[in-house]
């Protein structure tokens, strides 16, 4: 058990340690139950809440850095257009995001999946020259088109 200064009280029969609690008018918080015998600390649940809400908050507000984003390719993209995304992509991966490449094929297309292979390399070949990247997924056909993950090393 842990008292209101943060002190260790020691290991103590459930009956003691509340009543320690109701004599400071504070409740008795299990902080976790995992260990033998589970850890409690004496203090206000209220706030002891406010304080795990917080955490969390803190804890979502950083996990933006993971966050994927999808550059889509099509068919006939021209040069111009594949370098513009190489930017787009370049910016994405500095900040350490990740990238979903994406290329759709439609109808006579699908039979032609060679052609958006290779648009896919060269796209990935112009992102090489400007960072180094590293391939979470490999290219993967899907019943609409590809797609494939890549991160900065």
């Amino acid at each position: 058990m842990i008292d209101v200064d943060g002190q260790q009280a020691g290991i103590l029969p459930l009956e003691q340690a509340l009543a320690m609690a109701q004599a400071k008018n504070l409740d008795l918080i299990q902080v976790t139950e995992k260990v033998a015998p589970p850890i409690c600390k004496i203090g206000d649940y209220g706030k002891y809440l406010y304080q795990l809400q917080k955490k969390e908050r803190k804890n979502i507000a950083g996990s933006k850095k993971g966050e994927v984003k999808t550059i889509k390719l099509s068919f006939n993209i021209s040069d111009n257009d594949i370098q513009t995304r190489i930017d787009s992509a370049e910016k994405i991966l500095n900040k350490g995001g990740k990238i979903r490449v994406e290329l759709r094929l439609k109808g006579r297309e699908k039979y032609l999946s060679e052609v958006g292979i290779a648009k896919i390399n060269k796209f990935l070949d112009g992102l090489k020259q400007k960072t180094e990247i590293k391939i979470e997924k490999e290219l993967k056909k899907e019943p609409k088109g590809m797609s494939m993950i890549i991160l900065k090393k």
